[in-house]
């Protein structure tokens, strides 16, 4: 296929030509564990062993290089297995890690409990003080993990001005890309190393996989991380591979909706009189709205909130709401509401970390707004 560069073109085609025999323009769920061999070493195409390589995840990490624009992608069980292997690929004891100051609450679990005790030490920083991130950096910094939006502040971190930091320090960056998407940022572009995913949230967008992805910018990076993720073996299967491709076709599209839908959420939620703060990095208040505005071509579907009331009050609506549903995860095609402090981000209660206890998260679906905005307005009454 020649070079295309539409997002909703590659993400629709790249990795995913119609299958040579049949002519199926949808990619085959190879539900197999292994390939007949031509002869001893005769591999067809390079397949021996799902583990090592499988034609539905192929065509997974094809499709995941394309629309983030690099040179490897990688397709895990989930996204926790993803930043696992890059951890434990690049990294050694004694090394040590620059994490957002409200990191994912997954990541730093992750870090502080499994990976401390393999020896990598970490340093929480507001990636949004780059005089902080830069006082942080030491000799044995290998990674500057970033967040951008993180979860649930929906803080933003300057992409570019990050990576320079990093490279002088002889370290890498590291980009959570999973709230903006690859269709609203694309972190390789301003010069991130790594973009890790969940693509269990906007990428497989409906609710029904759990998956994780990594997408490099240097090929011998990428080997390295192919050889740990057939050496740790935390692949994603065939048919979540499959699940996931089929939601990066409608990416594109169903971006748009979430981020009108959340639009006009945050509009509704600024005028509420119980509403104390809203936080959204499409809202001029909002303390990284240029640099958002700058690295992002749309502010996204994640919406976070507090509310005067404190606590209890950020507790009854969750439990008020109709059409919004009481669930942790997001990205999907419903609209989901949480307690982060209760829910998501529970381990980090007591941690630098810790988060208010009258925020409440919402993943804004694509729903009709009318509709949203109706359940809203009884659940606060």
């Amino acid at each position: 296929m020649h070079q295309v560069t539409g997002f909703d073109t590659r993400a629709i085609h790249a990795g995913q030509e119609p299958d040579p025999r049949t002519g199926a323009v949808v990619v085959p769920i190879y539900a197999t564990s292994t390939y007949k061999q031509d002869g001893v070493g005769g591999l067809r195409e390079g397949y021996e062993y799902s583990r090592s390589a499988n034609p539905t995840r192929t065509a997974l990490e094809r499709s995941l290089a394309a629309i983030e624009n690099g040179e490897r992608g990688l397709a895990f069980a989930s996204g926790l297995a993803a930043e696992d292997t890059l951890l434990r690929a690049v990294c050694r004891p004694g090394d040590h890690v620059i994490l957002p100051g409200d990191a994912y609450g997954g990541t730093y679990r992750l870090i502080a409990r499994v990976c401390a005790n393999w020896g990598l030490d970490f340093t929480p920083v507001p990636l949004g003080d780059l005089d902080a991130v830069r006082a942080a950096v030491r000799p044995e910094t290998r990674i500057i993990w970033c967040e951008t939006p993180t979860n649930p502040l929906l803080g933003v971190a300057d992409i570019a001005a990050l990576a320079g930091i990093a490279h002088e320090a002889g370290a890498r960056l590291v980009v959570d890309n999973t709230f903006a998407s690859p269709y609203l940022q694309q972190p390789l572009a301003l010069g991130a190393d790594v973009v890790v995913h969940s693509t269990t949230k906007y990428l497989g967008g409906h609710s029904d996989v759990v998956g994780g992805a990594l997408v490099v910018a240097d090929a011998e990076l990428g080997e390295q991380l192919t050889f740990h993720q057939n050496a740790m073996g935390a692949v994603a299967g065939p048919f979540d591979s499959w699940l996931v491709l089929r939601g990066i076709k409608t990416l594109g599209v169903r971006m748009d909706r979430h981020c009108a839908n959340a639009e006009r959420v945050v509009e509704f939620l600024g005028e509420h009189p119980a509403v104390a703060q809203v936080l959204y990095p499409g809202l001029p208040s909002h303390p990284n709205h240029e640099v958002a505005a700058r690295q992002m071509s749309g502010f996204g579907g994640m919406v976070s909130f507090r509310l005067r009331g404190g606590e209890e009050a950020a507790l009854k609506v969750c439990g008020l709401v109709e059409v919004f549903t009481l669930g942790e995860s997001l990205g999907g095609v419903e609209s989901l509401i949480e307690h982060p402090g209760r829910m998501t981000h529970a381990s980090v209660a007591g941690s630098p970390l810790e988060v208010p206890n009258d925020l409440v998260r919402l993943s804004v679906g694509i729903e009709d707004a009318g509709d949203l905005l109706a359940d809203l307005t009884a659940a606060l009454a």
